[in-house]
């Protein structure tokens, strides 16, 4: 899976439309190996990542769960932590 696609389920302040469509845009980009796609590819681009953007929000939207929602800096302080471990 692409490291830059973070999980965006249970955190306080809630998950932004904009936070989804940047996960959606960097899965296409994944699966397709486009960065920029041509011209000749770029509706059907767009078309995957409006599409997975749509898929992410139901998705998002539908779970339940009974965990308390995360903090995201807390999150981000423990990714860094991890950083530091694994390329240290």
């Amino acid at each position: 899976m692409c490291r830059n696609i973070k999980p965006l389920f249970n955190f306080e302040p809630p998950t932004t439309e904009e936070e989804i469509r940047a996960a959606a845009l960097q899965f296409v980009r994944k699966i397709s190996g486009f960065t920029r796609p041509s011209q000749a590819n770029e509706a059907a681009f767009e078309q995957a990542v409006e599409a997975v953007t749509a898929a992410s929000g139901e998705l998002l939207s539908a779970l339940v769960t009974a965990a308390p929602p995360r903090d995201r800096e807390v999150e981000a302080a423990k990714a860094r932590e991890r950083s530091l471990r694994r390329f240290s």
